[in-house]
């Protein structure tokens, strides 16, 4: 199949482009930056550009990963987003329904279901997060303009029949976080296989089994993150003493993070549910919070991508 793909020369471009050749499609990278998937250059804001690219390629199915991120918000202005994230979700989809396409599959965000109270932790308990969870009150410009172009993918589902699948992905980045300093960045991120991270190799191939699956679905939203070891019968106790409930599902955690210096999450507040994805897709993450703890053991290199000066290719 021929595909476009948008963000081609971003981190999850870089590991998706590769797979998605390697399984036999032919892949048009769009990105504003360069890059070694990247054929056109240019924003998906520019209708004009878009248009261009569907005559010259003739591509039969969209996976649109390009967008302004939430660390961007520093750097450009709310209209920014607005022009990239949701204008430049509809002009693809207005496009691809206009090619007679039967797929699209949208990379959104689970930072989109984090309200300002979530992020604040104000609940006596981890809060457990799924596909059902809402209403939805995004914190910021990022999130609030990816619940948007969701909104524009259902509807375009509903009223042209164009098989959207999109994805929620938990964190994959491979820098330290922007706003949480308390823990060294391989720390923090591998606490975060417990309840909100997956790798980027595992979110790329999320988006193989969203195309493999657009057209039998139809239209869906799937949150993509590492599986967690948590039920929600723990979620009082995660929020309360995080490394007790730890201990219960993996007892060698604490001695194994103490030889590394490293330290066990003291409170969870929010824990992502992908097990819909699962059963949708059949889609499950190959690494979780047992591989990292595996690669401890043994002393093989860590299961995830840690790279503190990674900046975006956009970015001089």
């Amino acid at each position: 199949m021929r595909l476009l793909l948008t963000g081609s020369s971003g981190w999850l471009g870089r590991f998706l482009a590769p797979r998605l050749r390697a399984l036999g499609h032919e892949v048009i990278g769009l990105d504003v930056a360069v890059g070694a998937d990247t054929q056109v250059l240019g924003s998906v804001a520019d209708r004009a550009l878009v248009d261009r690219v569907f005559a010259a390629h003739l591509p039969q199915a969209v996976i649109h990963a390009g967008a302004l991120h939430k660390p961007d918000i520093i750097r450009y202005p709310a209209q920014a987003f607005i022009d990239t994230n949701v204008t430049g979700t509809l002009n693809l989809l207005e496009a691809a329904v206009a090619a007679g396409h039967d797929r699209f599959i949208f990379t959104s965000t689970t930072s989109l279901m984090i309200s300002d109270a979530i992020r604040r932790e104000t609940a006596g308990h981890a809060v457990w997060l799924d596909e059902s969870t809402g209403p939805l009150a995004p914190r910021n410009i990022y999130g609030v303009t990816k619940l948007a172009a969701e909104g524009l993918c259902r509807l375009h589902h509903l009223e042209h029949g164009l098989a959207c699948i999109v994805l929620r992905t938990g964190r994959f980045f491979p820098e330290d976080d922007d706003t949480h300093r308390d823990l060294t960045g391989e720390n923090m991120k591998a606490n975060e296989f417990l309840h909100r991270r997956l790798t980027v190799e595992d979110a790329a191939e999320a988006h193989v089994a969203a195309l493999d699956k657009a057209g039998e679905i139809g239209f869906g939203t799937y949150v993509i993150s590492a599986p967690t070891p948590f039920a929600r019968a723990d979620a009082e106790a995660l929020k309360r003493d995080a490394a007790a409930v730890i201990a219960r599902y993996y007892p060698e955690a604490s001695a194994l993070y103490a030889a590394r210096g490293w330290r066990l999450p003291v409170s969870i507040g929010r824990v992502y549910d992908a097990s819909a994805a699962e059963r949708h897709l059949g889609f499950r993450p190959r690494t979780d919070f047992a591989g990292v703890l595996t690669a401890l053991r043994s002393g093989a290199p860590l299961p995830f991508a840690h790279d503190p000066s990674y900046t975006s290719p956009k970015e001089p």
